[in-house]
């Protein structure tokens, strides 16, 4: 998750968070833990050397929907 880009996935839904009304620090963690299951979900389907930022964002897609299925 180190390559170009995946940090600008994290800020985005930290930034995403936040503007949903949660404070700063709530926003960050649950980014962070999001982001980071994004990356295992993506992590099923690629190799961790050819992940790519858009990887994350689809594996970010992935959590969400089992979040609201309560399959988390």
């Amino acid at each position: 998750m180190a390559t170009g880009g995946s940090g600008d996935v994290l800020t985005g839904v930290i930034a995403s968070l936040a503007a949903q009304g949660l404070s700063a620090e709530r926003a960050a963690v649950l980014g962070v833990w999001l982001h980071g299951a994004a990356g295992d979900e993506a992590a099923k389907e690629k190799s961790p050397y050819s992940m790519i930022a858009r990887d994350l964002a689809d594996g970010l897609s992935k959590v969400l929907i089992q979040i609201s299925r309560k399959k988390v």
